[in-house]
């Protein structure tokens, strides 16, 4: 019976978790708003977008891990964005952070 409950616990878990019920695409294009480096493993940065196919919570925040293959080059394009005041979009993988952000893997520059 123990293994019975803990098995429905797991399941209740998986599919309750914001990153399940999340989806990937780009958003529209929009100029960046707002960059924020942390101290903890991902920085942020806030697109007003309209179009957010992830479906986290926070519909105008994003997230990426420092450590993501192209984060540099990613965040100094967002860095670009934020002084030239260039537009772009960012492609969401379908997974949301604790803080219902969502995490990007790509950003399209539009002119």
């Amino acid at each position: 019976m123990k293994q019975y409950r803990s098995l429905l616990t797991a399941i209740g878990i998986i599919l309750c978790s914001p990153g399940v019920h999340a989806g990937a695409g780009w958003t529209d294009t929009v100029p960046v708003a707002e960059l924020l480096p942390t101290a903890r493993h991902y920085y942020e940065v806030r697109l007003p977008v309209t179009e957010n196919p992830s479906g986290c919570r926070e519909k105008n925040w994003f997230y990426q891990n420092y450590q993501a293959l192209g984060s540099e080059q990613m965040f100094a394009v967002l860095l670009e964005g934020i002084t030239s005041d260039i537009r772009l979009k960012v492609y969401v993988t379908g997974v949301c952070n604790l803080n219902g952000y969502a995490e990007f893997s790509a950003i399209s520059v539009i002119r």
